[in-house]
């Protein structure tokens, strides 16, 4: 998509091989300009040029304690104050900044003794459950755009979430050893038709929270031939047949699969049946799975505090070491038994996503957001600090779904007197200290 500007093509500086800092495919291949003011885009989606040019619309330009306007070096204060006087303090988002934001943000939460928690914990947590339990069949998005001649989308829509990700790298881009959309077979599995399902040859609809069911019959059949029903989960078995011969008789294969599949009935155990599922293929070819990452750098998060603390996400230092038990220590079941004294929260949007309970304690406790926009979160906390987009205003690292990491690029300065997230939490460490 471009973007015009009444500005003279001459006037601007171009970037090439940018990183779309929006969703976890993190497309490279984009082309900015900008004079420094305006900015024009080349080849990115709709929602990744909405993003480059958000920093135009709703930002947050001033730090505010409970509403009022005040200097930097007072919110910073402020912010510091509670951490330091809190128990119990909660850290949560950090999938919207890069990985050096992200591993100062691990040890504030370990200077204080805190819990940090991602927004894994509410999307893609059943996931990571699930590969510590089997393991995970990994491979990248490189090699499904070069050597994938069957690709599977399993409870997720990348048209409407990830628009670039069957043009880039799944189902439409010429590779080495795949020609195109024309060897390639695309199967669609949801519980309604959606705009993926339209471009499939293969649509298989699953009655909602049927999904264990549909894959412990693929199992069944791929392994044993056989299947003594007509229908499971609202699937005729034909069906199911046709499918598992055609993950049987490709080449090279993959699964992609989204919060349909995470947050349906089964939660954790339908990944893990997913991944099973996959490695009973090895018998027959060459197979992989591959959840659909949501925001740019929720990947980036999980690895980083893999490496600080030896645990993904849900992190509790309250004991003075790093204590991991998801459905205990991640963001939502802590608020939900009040047992947070305050919250801090940098890339993510809690009262946009959480339990109305969750919601409403947020707001009985000290609250504090670093945010380049303004959000519901920001509407109900207590101090607000305005940072600099990532990806846009600062560079930084990200890792794409499939974990590679790869370089973001400043391309424009910041709003005066606006920080980056990694300088925020300097700030506020140095304050700590």
């Amino acid at each position: 998509m471009v973007m015009e500007s009444k500005v003279k093509r001459a006037d601007y500086r171009r970037t090439n091989a940018f990183v779309c800092p929006f969703c976890g495919a993190l497309c490279d291949d984009l082309i900015v300009e900008t004079d420094g003011k305006e900015i024009k885009v080349e080849n990115a989606c709709v929602l990744g040029t909405s993003k480059i040019l958000a920093r135009y619309h709703s930002r947050v330009l001033k730090p505010e304690i409970n509403g009022k306007e005040v200097s930097l070096d007072e919110a910073i204060k402020k912010a510091a104050k509670i951490l330091v006087n809190a128990k119990k303090p909660l850290f949560y988002g950090f999938s919207s900044t890069t990985c050096e934001a992200q591993e100062l943000a691990i040890e504030l939460a370990e200077k204080v003794g805190g819990v940090i928690d991602c927004t894994s914990s509410v999307c893609h947590g059943p996931t990571i459950l699930a590969v510590h339990e089997v393991g995970v069949p990994s491979f990248t998005l490189g090699e499904v755009k070069n050597r994938a001649d069957l690709v599977v989308f399993w409870g997720c829509n990348p048209m409407h979430a990830h628009p670039r990700h069957m043009s880039r790298y799944s189902v439409f881009p010429s590779g080495r050893f795949s020609q195109s959309r024309i060897a390639r077979k695309v199967v669609v599995i949801d519980v309604r038709p959606t705009e993926s399902s339209k471009l499939a040859d293969l649509f298989i609809r699953v009655e909602p929270g049927k999904d264990y069911e549909v894959l412990n019959a693929l199992r069944t059949i791929i392994n044993t031939g056989e299947c003594r029903f007509k229908k499971v989960g609202g699937v005729e078995v034909e069906k199911l047949f046709e499918l598992a011969e055609m993950m049987k008789s490709c080449k090279f294969g993959v699964i992609f699969f989204g919060m349909g599949l995470t947050h349906s009935a089964g939660n954790y155990w339908n990944i893990s049946e997913a991944i099973s599922l996959v490695k009973d293929l090895y018998r027959f070819t060459k197979f992989g799975i591959m959840p659909m990452r949501g925001h740019f750098n929720v990947t980036g998060f999980n690895e980083v505090c893999a490496w600080e603390t030896g645990y993904p996400f849900a992190v509790d230092f309250t004991k003075g070491y790093p204590w991991y038990n998801p459905g205990e220590t991640d963001a939502n079941s802590i608020l939900s038994r009040e047992d947070a004294d305050a919250m801090f929260v940098l890339g993510g949007d809690p009262a946009a996503h959480f339990p109305r309970a969750t919601v409403n304690y947020m707001k009985r406790i000290p609250l504090i957001v670093v945010d380049p926009f303004k959000s519901l979160t920001t509407k109900i906390a207590n101090v607000v600090i305005p940072s600099a987009i990532a990806g846009v205003e600062v560079e930084g690292s990200a890792y794409r779904m499939d974990s590679v990491p790869l370089r973001l690029k400043k391309i424009i300065n910041p709003p005066e007197g606006i920080l980056s997230d990694e300088e925020i939490l300097k700030r506020i460490l140095e304050e700590i200290e």
